[in-house]
């Protein structure tokens, strides 16, 4: 026969309070004695539980006193019952339903072995939200559910016979049986609050009992102290590292040794990741809490110890039957996913101290991967997701002939992509350069971009490159469906502009002519789009992320800072008196670029035309002096690798009856005004000589942008009559004949143009092998009637040295002397560049024969090698190799690393912080518990001795 005492311990639980002593006194199996704990509330509480149970059956503990503390002192007082005597812990925040407690008793005597059992909870205001149906542990001590994000009850967990083995269940609701209360010594008081349910029942599977979660008990739960809905008194710790603490002390203190060991460095290095990710979401409390709480329990080793001994009993036995029970390993690829979707949807990470139930199981953040195949299901099934690997498939069948090549990635705007992420980072920080005739002007910041980017690809530059390059389009038809997605919710207009953008002919061409900026700038376009919808509004969360994206595309090509500077300026006339923050807003955001490269902006200043140039080889022949005006008003920038004009037809056709539509005119508007803005500043650009690609881009952007955010009529059209539905039909089929028609294009035509997937190494192996002190080799390229040459410093050329500026003397010095040596003249020629450190002249093959004779000609020159790969000849004499001056530039090392601390001072105000609004009180009103009638403890009269 059962015996059952209820435990009710409250503090400062008024507002929950009333309701819980209702449903525990309206119980369908009666209750056979009662006793309450108030542990020093002062709203109230302790009258409230007089009322219920009686003065008698109330104790009364300090504030400091924890849940484990007064159940102890209740148990301590009561005498033993006859049978089987059980306790029932009840929270003050803890509703159950009215058969919660037979459901328990049910579940109790089909399973003998059951020792505590727990009901399955919901949220206290939406009853329909799961809390938690048992919890389990990840290796790294985060206490996990198992759950979604406040996922509906539909039964889907519940067990074949309502009942679920588990390794802990809450002490909210918690039925266990006395004589293991009393074998187990119970909560242990070292754990006040927080994870003192696990490790109880975790002592008590090592000893061989069960512990089950009952689903067919119902308990409504309102978290108060993990929500912060209430002061914690037993620490003054935040609930957060008290958490995260206990959590850390429970696992350490009953795992085995080697699993202990195991777990310590697994937990330092998870909790330095840990703080380093709150630092970058703005919470620097919470980071402060994820050392604290590891520094605490490792920094007090004599209570682990003690713990520890205390649990020794079959420690090492047991444990199996616990491990089982853990996390699954590695069961975080669903929590990763979640994570960085609010992270990129702008909620940022939310603490677990808010989010510890409410969330479900998103505590346990990664200590293994697991493959789960619903994340991959969402993942391939998402409409971005499949058009990105339509675009891939589509790159691959064009650029098929780059990736197969065998040889260096370069031509057109592009050098041959050699070295690694350290030869870049070392072009980009130190003080001379010797590439060239040598340089002290700084290197270009795009440099430390690409640096940054080949160190992801772990120091594979020509990878890196290949990506960004060649991955163009697919990248660029993701970035456009990702950053519409506040913009326009018509799932199929956001996949038809994503497609058309990505196959625009900027896109074809950019790859054709090896533009590795203009391919970044590209990708980078929706960003810009999307985060400056929201800077108007006043964010300034959007405005340094704004910036920082700006600052990225204005390394690469500054044209793109003057293009949105105008932009800005415009908007600030616009919204900057109907919005507040907005003049801010744009000030952040156009001024963080300035600050971040002043230093080369300066030397742009100094020399305008540059704001028009792209980043690589400046190359005449990659642009088109003759492209027409109907080519730009069809967005077409011309040059290598851009399809016909009429590609577009169908896109301007179906923006231009966008025009045609009474709503949304405001945003077709705006939309065609950033159009005709990109084509008049693309006319400009293109007549200066300029490759007109990026106003192009942005041309494009603010078409596509108004056309698709009226798409959704379309939809109206199908439900209407046939005529409107056959117009319906016919725009759709104008509209993707252009992303079709550019796909089937370049597909036939290929990717490459001037870009080539096989070139060889521009420094010739012997003269690689014959520059011990950095001898410098001249190559030369006759092309068209002209004469082109590089200066080679002992070594391949590397990205960004191409920009860099040697003295004009000398530069004029060197060229004068190549020409003469092309004519034939030779002598003081050969003497001029020997004194410029000049040790090989080489030429690629097929090399010319009146270029040939003029080199053969020269005394002071002696042929190494002719074939058709090409030509060699040494200079003869002696050779000065100019020695670097001695780094002691002081300036430019301090701006170096002043330039890394705002780049990450940037980061961190652009990264989404904590949300500060509890969830707690997001969920509205909801159902109240179904309830009974009044019943009173079979022996009211059995009360606690006071």
């Amino acid at each position: 026969m059962h015996s059952v005492t209820a435990i009710v311990v409250a503090h400062d639980g008024a507002r929950w309070l009333k309701e819980t002593l209702d449903a525990v006194l309206r119980q369908s199996r009666p209750l056979d004695r009662v006793a309450g704990v108030d542990n020093g509330s002062r709203d109230g509480s302790g009258r409230l539980l007089a009322e219920a149970f009686g003065q008698g059956s109330v104790l009364s503990l300090p504030r400091s006193a924890g849940f484990g503390a007064a159940v102890h002192e209740v148990v301590r007082r009561l005498p033993r019952a006859q049978g089987q005597e059980w306790l029932w812990l009840l929270h003050d925040d803890c509703a159950p339903d009215p058969h919660a407690l037979s459901a328990l008793l049910r579940a109790a005597d089909e399973n003998p072995k059951a020792a505590i059992l727990g009901p399955k909870l919901r949220d206290w205001l939406d009853r329909r939200v799961l809390l938690e149906i048992g919890a389990t542990v990840g290796r790294s001590g985060r206490r996990d559910t198992g759950l979604e994000p406040r996922e509906y009850d539909q039964g889907q967990h519940d067990g074949p016979h309502g009942v679920v083995d588990v390794l802990s269940v809450s002490t909210a609701g918690m039925l266990i049986r006395r004589d293991v209360w009393e074998e187990l010594a119970g909560l242990d008081p070292v754990l006040p609050l927080f994870r003192d349910d696990l490790d109880l029942c975790w002592r008590a599977r090592i000893a061989g009992h069960r512990v089950l979660n009952v689903t067919t008990a119902v308990a409504w739960h309102a978290e108060a102290a993990s929500r912060r809905r209430r002061r914690i008194a037993v620490s003054d710790d935040h609930p957060r590292r008290l958490d995260r603490r206990n959590g850390l002390f429970v696992i350490m203190a009953n795992l085995p040794f080697l699993a202990l060991v195991r777990s310590i460095f697994r937990n330092i290095a998870g909790s330095l990741a840990r703080t380093v990710l709150f630092l970058l979401a703005k919470q620097p409390a919470n980071a402060l809490d994820e050392l604290a709480a590891l520094g605490s329990v490792l920094g007090r080793p004599g209570r682990l110890i003690k713990a520890r001994r205390a649990r020794k009993k079959g420690r090492k036995q047991g444990y199996p039957a616990v491990a089982r029970l853990f996390t699954p390993p590695g069961a975080t690829w669903r929590r990763l996913a979640d994570m960085v979707q609010r992270y990129l949807a702008g909620e940022g990470p939310v603490d677990s101290a808010g989010r510890h139930h409410a969330a479900g199981a998103a505590e346990d953040d990664g200590d293994e991967l697991l493959t789960d195949s619903g994340l991959f299901q969402r993942i391939t099934s998402s409409p971005g997701v499949l058009l990105f690997l339509l675009l891939t498939g589509i790159t691959v069948a064009a650029a098929w002939p780059l990736l197969t090549g065998g040889g260096l990635l370069g031509g057109g705007a592009l050098v041959p992509v050699t070295g690694g992420a350290s030869d870049l980072w070392r072009l980009y920080t130190e003080n001379h350069h010797v590439a060239g005739l040598g340089s002290d002007t700084w290197a270009p910041p795009y440099v430390a971009v690409i640096a940054a980017l080949s160190t992801l690809f772990f120091g594979n530059t020509a990878l890196a490159v290949s990506v960004l390059l060649l991955g163009c389009v697919p990248l660029a038809g993701l970035s456009a469906y990702v950053a519409t997605r506040r913009m326009i919710s018509y799932t199929p207009a956001r996949v038809w502009l994503a497609a058309t953008y990505a196959l625009l002919p900027v896109a074809t061409g950019v790859i054709a002519a090896g533009r590795v900026g203009t391919a970044l700038i590209l990708i980078l376009i929706p960003g810009y789009a999307a985060l400056a919808t929201r800077v108007v509004a006043g964010s300034r969360r959007a405005a340094w992320g704004f910036g920082l994206l700006l600052a990225v595309g204005a390394a690469f090509d500054p044209l793109v800072y003057v293009m949105v500077a105008i932009l800005g300026g415009l908007a600030a006339v616009s919204f900057g008196g109907i919005r507040r923050g907005v003049g801010l807003s744009l000030g952040i955001g156009l001024g963080t670029p300035i600050v971040l490269l002043f230093p080369w902006l300066v030397e742009i200043v100094r020399e305008p035309r540059r704001i028009l140039l792209e980043s690589g080889l400046a190359d005449p022949a990659l642009a088109d002096p003759r492209v027409s005006a109907e080519a730009l008003l069809m967005l077409n920038p011309g040059g290598p690798g851009t399809p016909p004009v009429w590609v577009t037809g169908g896109l301007v056709a179906v923006a231009l009856g966008a025009l045609l539509l009474r709503r949304h005119q405001t945003v077709v508007a705006i939309g065609w005004g950033v159009t005709l803005f990109g084509v008049l500043l693309a006319v400009v650009v293109g007549r200066l000589g300029e490759w007109p690609g990026v106003p192009l881009a942005f041309a494009a952007t603010g078409l596509l942008v108004a056309t698709a955010l009226t798409a959704h009529r379309i939809a109206e059209f199908r439900a209407a009559g046939v005529m409107r539905r056959l117009g319906a039909l016919l725009i759709v089929v104008v509209a993707f004949a252009t992303p079709l028609a550019a796909a089937g294009l370049w597909i036939a035509g290929g990717a490459g143009g001037p870009l080539r997937g096989d070139l060889r190494d521009p420094l010739p192996p012997l003269a690689a092998a014959f520059s011990p002190r950095g001898e410098r080799t001249l190559l030369m390229r006759p092309e068209g009637g002209r004469l082109t040459y590089t200066i080679l410093p002992g070594r391949a050329p590397l990205i960004g040295e191409s920009d860099l500026r040697s003295p004009e003397a000398d530069t004029a010095r060197v060229g004068a002397a190549v020409a003469g040596l092309a004519s034939g003249r030779g002598g003081d020629d050969v003497r001029t560049l020997a004194a410029y450190g000049i040790q090989f002249v080489t030429a690629p093959g097929p090399v010319e024969i009146s270029l040939q004779r003029a080199l053969d000609s020269e005394p002071a020159l002696a042929r190494m090698s002719l074939s058709e790969v090409g030509g060699l000849w040494r200079v003869v004499g002696t050779v000065t190799v100019p020695r670097p001056p001695a780094e002691g530039d002081g300036w430019h090392r301090t701006w170096l690393w002043a330039q890394a601390a705002l780049v990450a001072l940037v980061l961190v105000l652009a990264s989404p912080g904590a949300r500060t609004a509890e969830q707690y009180d997001d969920y509205g009103d909801a159902p109240e518990p179904a309830r009974t009638s009044r019943r009173r403890p079979r022996n009211p009269e059995e009360r606690v001795p006071a």
